[in-house]
C-alpha cells in the first residue's frame, strides 16, 4: 500500500500520541522494566522528543518534555510511581542488549 508523506507522518504521530498515553496509564510499569525488556524508557523518549524539538529549532525545555511523555512534572511523577530498583532488576540493566 502506498501512502503519502503527509498521511505517513500522521499516522506515525498517531501512534506516538497512543504510546505516550498508555505508558501515562500504566504507572504501574517501572522505567527499569521498560529498559530492560525493549531498551528505552519513558526518560528515553523525552530525551528524543527533545533532540526532535532541537532539531527543528523549536523550544522545548528537558522539565517540558518529561512532562509531555510523563502527563506530569517528571519529579512528582517519580514520587507517587517511581520504586526502588530491586538487585535482579539493576543486574539485568547490566546485562548487555542486542543492538545496544
Amino acid at each position: 500500500m502506498a501512502i503519502d508523506e503527509k498521511t505517513k507522518t500522521e499516522l506515525e504521530a498517531a501512534t506516538f500520541r497512543r504510546l505516550v498515553e498508555h505508558l501515562q496509564s500504566r504507572t504501574d510499569v517501572q522505567n527499569i522494566d521498560l529498559m530492560n525488556l525493549a531498551g528505552f524508557c519513558r526518560n528515553c523518549l523525552s530525551n528524543w522528543l527533545k533532540e526532535a524539538a532541537d532539531e527543528k529549532g523549536a523550544p522545548m525545555t528537558k522539565d517540558e518534555s518529561r512532562e509531555a511523555i510523563y502527563g506530569m512534572p517528571y519529579e512528582i511523577w517519580k514520587s507517587k510511581y517511581q520504586g526502588a530498583a530491586s538487585p535482579e532488576q539493576l543486574a539485568a540493566l547490566d546485562k548487555p542488549h542486542a543492538g545496544h
